[in-house]
């Protein structure tokens, strides 16, 4: 009988029977590669040998002449370099593919083609071969061809438009929301294409585009407009209609989140405010008529909430099952037991850095399991290993590879 104190046996991630070659650069590829690798697979990142990504030097500060957004992105990858405009290293490139299940590529529409790296030229040496193709705007229609990061998708997809305060321009995200958008749709595709894949033999190539990918998200944005002819506007903190939901004082200064504008949720708002006839008011009585009244209700509230500290409040309305919570920082996230419980922030041994903390892979599986089992390699980290095991150099052709700028 199998003691079950004993320690079991590391599960492999799910997709480690993988081979994915990353082509891209900033974060829409890199983070697609990035979620694969959290979870098995073999990435082997392709860099230019001279400058690698320009996430190695990206990000507010660079501690130790490093930046803290490299470690993250470009965990459980193996760095190759290798120069995409040089014949040799088309061929490399070529040879590495051929014995891979996924490639990653997120330049402008055309620069595989030039390289000769088209999908068609690809999938004669790798009939199952699937390629995932982020781009701003697609492979296809009038915009493909035009420059499209993160921010121009966001604008283009709706995003843009609705964020913010409305008397103000549009506002962003703290973060690339559009990028990471298509790189999870892309994690979608791919996934989707090794299901087809299984069942024919063939690959295919998945075109995801950054506006499109924030579009998918918009609710029913265009929907609402085609039906009734409403623009959707921007609502600041909260979404109009939908109330109480909103960001409210308390007493020292600190803001605590509470959704409240469920009915059921509503009526339990009232009784922990002591005020349980707002119940029952003609102008709060259901959710419509909340919504009507949103300003008003609100202006309740915060005269409420600013009579606690937020520890307290944040207490009353858990015993009251009333969700609610404190706007969240980094240090808040280090220090909160529920992230402590559930391993969401890991601690990783990084060669220059020491122990860095960063998020951990997610989804949870119950049985694979993602993991981040190293940081962000060094540029050009594992060209040699690479190349000899996969492309059959020598050591020899290394030298003379390196010697001709190539790797």
């Amino acid at each position: 009988m199998t003691d079950p104190a004993a320690p079991r046996p590391e599960a492999k991630g799910p997709l480690a029977d993988l081979v994915v070659i990353e082509m891209g650069t900033l974060i829409a590829g890199p983070f697609c590669g990035q979620i694969l690798g959290d979870f098995g697979a073999e990435v082997i990142k392709i860099e230019d040998p001279r400058v690698g990504d320009p996430m190695r030097q990206w990000g507010r500060s660079l501690p130790k002449g490093l930046s803290p957004w490299w470690p993250v992105i470009g965990r459980n990858k193996k760095s190759v370099g290798l120069d995409l405009r040089k014949p040799e290293g088309q061929a490399l490139a070529k040879a590495l593919i051929a014995k891979a299940d996924v490639v990653i590529e997120n330049f402008r529409p055309g620069a595989m083609e030039k390289w000769g790296l088209s999908y068609e030229a690809l999938s004669a040496d790798n009939p199952g071969l699937i390629m995932a193709r982020v781009s701003g705007f697609g492979q296809t229609g009038p915009y493909s061809q035009r420059a499209g990061y993160g921010l121009i998708g966001e604008a283009m997809g709706g995003l843009r438009y609705v964020t913010g305060e409305p008397d103000r321009a549009p506002a962003r995200a703290g973060i690339s929301i559009g990028d990471s958008l298509a790189a999870m749709h892309s994690v979608m595709g791919i996934m989707m294409a090794l299901h087809h894949k299984e069942k024919t033999g063939k690959g295919q190539v998945i075109d995801a585009a950054l506006y499109e990918s924030v579009l998918a998200v918009m609710e029913n944005l265009v929907t609402e407009y085609d039906l009734t002819g409403y623009v959707r506007e921007r609502s600041g903190s909260i979404l109009a209609g939908i109330a109480p939901s909103n960001a409210y004082p308390c007493a020292n200064g600190e803001m605590i989140l509470i959704g409240g504008n469920g009915d059921n949720v509503y009526a339990r708002l009232t009784e922990a405010m002591g005020r349980p006839e707002l119940k029952d008011d003609p102008k709060f009585v259901d959710h419509a008529s909340r919504g009507a009244n949103q300003h008003e209700l609100d202006e309740i509230v915060s005269a409420w909430t600013s009579t606690f500290v937020l520890t307290d409040l944040l207490k009353l309305l858990e015993a009251k099952g009333i969700p609610a919570s404190r706007v969240y920082r980094a240090p808040d996230m280090l220090e909160d037991p529920q992230f402590a419980a559930r391993e969401a922030i890991v601690s990783v041994d990084h060669p220059v850095f020491g122990a860095v903390r960063m998020q951990n892979a997610f989804p949870k599986l119950s049985a694979t399991p993602g993991k981040v089992r190293w940081p962000g390699p060094a540029l050009g980290q594992n060209t040699d290993e690479v190349l000899a095991a996969r492309a059959g150099c020598s050591p020899q052709k290394l030298a003379e590879l390196r010697a001709a700028g190539v790797i």
